[in-house]
């Protein structure tokens, strides 16, 4: 099951819509969200995202700079400081 995701840069709101799972560089470790995780806050240090839209799909990789990420009830946004496709 699929859930909301966003990525917003300051200049922009890059991408939004349903994915199934996002892997993000967080700055105690990565960690993937899914449907029904738990919510909490985290920093994201510089590096990659990786956004697989369905299960078993390869992942949309970008890279980002800084930011924040918030998993929400059946959401995550990410307010990252740089976004590069």
């Amino acid at each position: 099951m699929p859930f909301n995701f966003e990525l917003v840069s300051p200049e922009r709101q890059v991408r939004s819509g349903p994915v199934h799972q996002v892997v993000v560089p967080g700055t105690e470790g990565d960690f993937a969200v899914l449907e029904g995780h738990a919510p909490f806050m985290s920093t994201i240090r510089d590096g990659e995202i990786a956004i697989y839209e369905t299960a078993g799909a390869e992942p949309l990789v970008m890279k980002i700079e800084g930011g924040f990420a918030e998993v929400g009830d059946n959401s995550l946004t990410i307010l990252a400081e740089k976004v590069e496709a």
